[in-house]
């Protein structure tokens, strides 16, 4: 392994690609997160039920991902890393501007209009991550490669923060989004002089080379295998966000709180995650494994859920302390998302890496679905442990049984 002096660290981790990506990670996630924190106001302000038209809208939003997920992952693959930064940024970007504009819309239902915009805006949000995340690990050195991805995930989810401060200041939730799609397009001007990956320069100039087939991830079992097991092991922290977080207010009577701010836990979550994101790539790098890491913060994340569920009753403080404990353990995102993109070759790199967090994402509906369904003949509590129990089993098994791949060359193919 290379030894860089400071200086060449330095240099590295805070060059050009580095810095773009976790400025593009930071507007994403104060886009993606903005619906959740203003869910119950903006519903409310235009006489919409927050619960029954927020799951829709969440809904819709998460499929959008894993669309987005899809479509950007090959675009990534056949066109280049560039074409998805640009691409998805201005989707996003628009359809956040327009969201502002749904007080004056008034040719349909205005939750229909809402859950359209967010499907759109989520189609868009899915393809920044994984163009991001790698963009960075094909440029960064190998021995430095997890702690770059860590800085654009630590930095990228401050974003959370910075939205529900926004949301606080500007006093209007139809603001916030015209600001979180105005901050996309001034990024979209930096991004002009950024470079493509040398590693998929080559991989293009071979034309036997077959390049972003999503199919070939279910057509042949070791890439399927592989493919499901990166995906597994980033479920729970969705599980934590979509079921903990987003529905607090759904958690509060039958632990004796009286009320609890969404927006708030949200933010609480993200602060603990940017922190715990900015570490767990040195963290890796300590133990010399991905795996070790990611198996240590889940079991971390578990116990935090435990606690949360099952330790009686709490003050709305309280449970915004036990969100910020599941979103420090959650921090291992960035350290996932690195693990997809060093699993697989150059040519299918672009597909699984932005794929892959967003059939996470997009896991939620599913597990809403089902924690909804639990409902009907359980305490919110115990339907919230069952889905929980499902999600950590699988992400544990997978993380035990995947390939360790710190360190790891990414100069190949498949």
């Amino acid at each position: 392994m290379r030894q860089f002096t400071l200086k060449e660290k330095t240099k590295i981790l805070l060059s050009f690609p580095v810095i773009i990506a976790s400025l593009g990670y930071f507007v994403d996630i104060y886009d993606l997160l903005l619906f959740g924190i203003v869910r119950i106001p903006s519903l409310k302000s235009m006489g919409l039920d927050a619960d029954k038209v927020g799951t829709m809208i969440i809904n819709y939003q998460m499929i959008g991902l894993v669309l987005g997920g899809i479509i950007w992952g090959v675009f990534g693959d056949k066109k280049g890393r560039l074409s998805v930064l640009f691409g998805s940024i201005i989707v996003y970007s628009l359809a956040n501007i327009a969201c502002g504009f749904l007080p004056q819309m008034n040719f349909a239902d205005k939750g229909t209009i809402y859950a359209v915009l967010r499907f759109i805006a989520g189609i868009g949000l899915a393809g920044e991550l994984g163009a991001g995340i790698t963009l960075v690990s094909e440029t960064l050195p190998k021995e430095l490669r997890a702690i770059g991805t860590s800085i654009v995930a630590g930095f990228g989810v401050l974003g959370a923060v910075v939205a529900q401060f926004t949301v606080e200041l500007a006093g209007s939730w139809t603001t916030a989004y015209f600001i979180g799609g105005t901050l996309g397009l001034l990024l979209l001007v930096l991004r002009i002089s950024v470079a493509e990956s040398g590693m998929f320069k080559s991989v293009k100039e071979n034309t036997t080379i077959k390049r972003g087939d999503f199919f070939s991830f279910f057509s042949n079992k070791t890439l399927f295998l592989k493919y499901m097991r990166c995906i597994f092991i980033g479920v729970p922290i969705w599980y934590g966000i979509g079921i903990l977080v987003f529905m607090a207010n759904q958690f509060a009577p039958e632990m004796g709180i009286t009320s609890i701010n969404p927006g708030k836990a949200i933010m609480w979550t993200y602060a603990a995650t940017s922190l715990s994101d900015f570490t767990s790539g040195w963290f890796s790098h300590v133990l010399k494994s991905r795996k070790k890491a990611i198996l240590y913060m889940l079991l971390f994340t578990l116990l935090g859920v435990v606690l949360l569920l099952f330790t009686g009753r709490k003050s709305e403080n309280m449970y915004y302390f036990y969100c910020a404990w599941i979103g420090f353990g959650s921090g291992f995102w960035a350290l996932f998302v690195t693990v997809a993109a060093e699993q697989f070759g150059t040519n299918l790199r672009s597909t699984a890496t932005t794929s892959i967090p967003n059939m996470v994402r997009g896991s939620v509906p599913i597990m809403l679905i089902g924690f909804d369904y639990l409902k009907v003949n359980n305490s919110v509590i115990h339907s919230a442990a069952i889905v929980g129990f499902i999600a950590f089993s699988l992400a544990i098994y997978a993380t035990l049984t995947m390939k360790e791949t710190h360190g790891k060359d990414l100069d190949f193919v498949e």
